[in-house]
């Protein structure tokens, strides 16, 4: 197994992503890196990363089950918008996976339902 590690063991990253098709392991404390993973991995191979673990530390718990009610429960916890990292994992805990949402943020943000405030945040109207 290939492993592109910033942090010491699986046990202990908050965030594991892994791509099923090439067996690639990603590991990190920061959430968007799990999307500039994403993102880099799938540009290469054409591969989708799924989330192996999601550790989110979140001051109230989401219930929200939509796109845009994740975001509009979680800004209040984020100065200058939510981590779209962050959307990523709750949304993988409803079974969504990383490419579905972020399709699902550019089609709602084309509507207006969200806004970047800042490059990979957001924020819901």
């Amino acid at each position: 197994m290939s492993t592109q590690d910033q942090s010491p063991t699986h046990d202990q990253a908050a965030y594991v992503a892994t791509c099923p098709e090439c067996d690639v392991e990603f590991q990190t404390d920061i959430a968007n890196e799990i999307i500039e993973f994403y993102r880099r991995h799938y540009r290469v191979t054409g591969h989708h990363v799924v989330f192996d673990r999601t550790q989110l530390d979140l001051d109230e718990e989401v219930t929200g089950t939509d796109l845009k009610d994740v975001v509009w429960q979680l800004q209040n916890q984020y100065e200058n918008g939510v981590p779209i990292g962050i959307i990523s994992a709750v949304m993988s805990e409803r079974g969504t996976s990383i490419g579905e949402t972020l399709d699902e943020i550019h089609k709602v943000r084309m509507t207006g339902g969200l806004y970047e405030p800042r490059d990979d945040h957001l924020g819901a109207f």
